[in-house]
């Protein structure tokens, strides 16, 4: 039997650090998700799914099922950003979209939104809200952004 998650988080982060693969490192330990494996997953938030907001303290090198975005750079100057959001339904299941790149937080979360638009019109749902989280870095020497919904 395949377990269904019955709890969500959602988080956004940034970090500067001397190597890309570093920052990446420690914006994931900002998020409260640096000492496990992410498991990536696509885009279905389950039915009956309860956000959980004051985070979780998962073991360490647990498997956690996540949808992201990221974004890392080297480019000195660069901004950098990352959004994901959800779209919730009345009484079914939610979509999920991120994105990340050479943008601005708003616009990466402007994108997202669109997305989550377009995600329900085609499955023919009602949209009942939207949470989003965004973030974004310019980069100094090696910055990373994650947006990030981990699920449990």
């Amino acid at each position: 039997m395949i377990a269904k998650p019955e709890h969500f988080i959602i988080v956004a982060s940034k970090a500067e650090a001397n190597h890309t693969l570093t920052a990446f490192d420690a914006a994931l330990l900002k998020a409260g998700l640096g000492n496990v494996n992410l498991v990536r997953l696509s885009s279905i938030l389950p039915p009956g799914c309860k956000e959980e907001k004051n985070g979780i303290n998962f073991p360490p090198g647990a498997f956690v099922p996540t949808a992201y975005g990221s974004a890392c750079s080297e480019k000195k100057g660069e901004l950098i950003a990352a959004a994901v959001g959800i779209g919730f339904s009345e009484d079914s299941f939610g979509v999920i979209m991120e994105h990340s790149g050479s943008c601005n937080a708003e616009a990466a979360r402007e994108k997202v939104e669109e997305m989550i638009k377009e995600a329900f019109a085609v499955r023919g749902l009602a949209l009942k809200g939207i949470k989003i989280k965004s973030v974004e870095h310019r980069v100094e020497k090696a910055g990373a952004v994650i947006a990030a919904v981990a699920l449990w």
